[in-house]
């Protein structure tokens, strides 16, 4: 299991790449083994603020849909456009060329609530 240490991590099974005031975020190698072959992956937010842990999108695989959770709250400012061609990104590279969404937080302190490396692989018993 993949679990790189210089992401953060939320309970939701999303990672978080923090760069300033922007983050990048996608969903770990835990939660694409879960879903399995990823199809689709469904963001209507971009340009859009939204409050942690708010509904930003979706990720569909061959057998369920599940809901991505916004880690801080602030504006979605950019969608990696190339999932919609190509949503097995997810699967192949979740922490490269699979992440999802970039997000311009507004509240850099609810960074503190996020999970270390250590903190997501107890979580999840890896």
């Amino acid at each position: 299991m993949n679990i790189p240490a210089e992401l953060k991590y939320t309970k939701d099974h999303e990672w978080v790449k923090i760069d300033g005031d922007v983050v990048t975020v996608g969903i770990t190698d835990f939660a694409q083994s879960e879903l399995g072959d990823i199809v689709y992956v469904e963001v209507e937010t971009l340009d859009e603020t939204l409050d942690v842990e708010e509904v930003f999108g979706t990720v569909e695989a061959v057998k369920t849909v599940s809901d991505l959770f916004i880690p801080v709250s602030g504006e979605i400012i950019e969608f990696n456009e190339s999932l919609e061609d190509e949503p097995e990104k997810v699967n192949s590279d979740p922490y490269g060329e699979g992440w999802m969404v970039k997000i311009k937080c507004s509240n850099t302190s609810e960074f503190e609530a996020l999970l270390s490396a250590d903190d997501y692989k107890a979580l999840i018993g890896a």
